[in-house]
């Protein structure tokens, strides 16, 4: 049995004027994109935001930055 959205997806990104790559699963890069909707932003700039603030792996701190979102945090 597959949970719909949570097929990995990888996607590139520019952080910084630098090209990477941040893996996540779809359900996370459909909320990622809402959020970044609502604040009037790019998903690119929103995850500028979250790499200037992160402390470890950056596709784990979309992920806790999205779960917040859900939380009303």
């Amino acid at each position: 049995m597959t949970i719909p959205g949570s097929e990995i997806r990888k996607r590139s990104i520019t952080i910084a004027g630098h090209a990477t790559s941040v893996s996540l699963e779809e359900a996370f890069w459909e909320e990622l994109k809402g959020v970044a909707e609502a604040r009037g932003t790019s998903l690119n700039r929103l995850i500028e935001d979250i790499d200037r603030s992160r402390r470890g792996n950056l596709s784990s701190a979309i992920r806790v930055f999205v779960l917040a979102q859900l939380r009303g945090k």
